[in-house]
């Protein structure tokens, strides 16, 4: 009976090796993974306090602000259905922009050093 890889048509991917346990401390003390835990951190990092700051604004408006929140923003829109609505505008703008850096700075060394333990060549 043939494999699965000898079927035509299959589209998975070979079986990869699995890597030892030594072999994910001795990566993960490397230059390279350093470099990506950095890339990774100097961009969630911020963005995720300056997220948190934004929400809780929103959320101490809403509480002790209620005059402001309550006036017109545009039309029968109010100021805190404004902001609201920014809420996930934001979320939606964050979320392109971390699939952004992650493909750009995230994803190729990732992929590197995961062929690297699978001992894939590239």
């Amino acid at each position: 009976m043939a494999s699965s890889a000898d079927r035509p048509g299959d589209d998975r991917p070979p079986a990869k090796r699995e890597p030892t346990r030594d072999e994910f401390v001795t990566v993960s003390n490397t230059p390279e993974f350093a470099q990506l835990r950095k890339n990774f951190r100097g961009f969630a990092f911020p963005l995720t306090a300056a997220f948190l700051v934004w929400y809780f604004l929103f959320v101490i408006l809403s509480s002790y602000a209620t005059d402001f929140m309550s006036r017109p923003f545009i039309g029968n829109i109010t100021v805190g259905i404004f902001l609201g609505l920014l809420q996930f505008v934001t979320t939606f703008l964050l979320t392109a922009l971390y699939i952004r850096h992650a493909n750009k700075n995230l994803d190729p060394l990732a992929g590197e050093l995961r062929s690297r333990l699978e001992g894939e060549q590239r």
